[in-house]
C-alpha cells in the first residue's frame, strides 16, 4: 500500500485522518510495515523486543466483515516474525467497538492518558494503553543439580 492509499483511507476510517505524508515518514523506518488492502491495513512498528500497534483502519463500508480482526492477526504475526514479545497500543476509551475488539483478542488495558483525544462534541477522551504478550516468557533454566530438593553451592 502507498502512502496515499493509506491517507485515504485513514481518513473514511477516522475523523482527523493521517495526512499522504505522515504515512510517508513513518514507512521510511525500516521497524515500520503496513498490512493491508484498500478495505482495511494495520500499521505497526518493532523496537527491540516490543512492538507498537501505531494505527488500525478499516473502511466503514466494509465493517463488520472481520477484517480488524483479521488485521490485528496480522500484525501480532508480523510482530512476532521481528522478534517482539510484547505489543502495545493506543485506544480512545470511548471507542467500544475497537476496545471489544483488542479485548477478545487478548489485549488488556495498561495504563490510561487522560483528556488525550480531543472530541469537537464535547470533553476530549481519554486514551487507554494496552498491552498484550506476544510470546510466553522462556522456560527457566535449571543448572546441573539444581531441582526440588537440592542445594547448589
Amino acid at each position: 500500500m502507498t502512502p496515499e492509499t493509506l491517507a485515504a483511507l485513514h481518513a473514511r476510517a477516522f475523523a482527523r485522518g493521517w495526512t499522504a505524508e505522515e504515512f510517508a515518514r513513518l514507512l521510511e523506518s525500516p521497524h515500520v510495515f503496513a498490512l493491508g488492502d484498500g478495505r482495511a491495513f494495520a500499521l505497526g512498528r518493532v523496537a527491540a523486543e516490543e512492538a507498537e500497534l501505531l494505527t488500525l483502519a478499516t473502511d466503514p463500508l466494509h465493517r463488520r466483515q472481520g477484517l480488524a480482526r483479521a488485521r490485528l492477526a496480522a500484525f501480532e504475526a508480523e510482530a512476532r516474525a521481528r522478534g517482539a514479545t510484547t505489543a502495545f497500543l493506543e485506544v480512545a476509551a470511548d471507542n467500544g467497538a475497537a476496545r471489544a475488539l483488542y479485548e477478545a483478542s487478548g489485549w488488556a488495558e495498561a495504563g490510561r492518558r487522560p483528556r488525550y483525544y480531543p472530541r469537537s462534541d464535547g470533553p476530549a477522551a481519554d486514551a487507554l494503553i494496552m498491552r498484550r504478550a506476544l510470546r510466553p516468557p522462556a522456560p527457566l533454566q535449571r543448572s546441573v543439580g539444581e531441582g526440588p530438593g537440592r542445594k547448589t553451592c
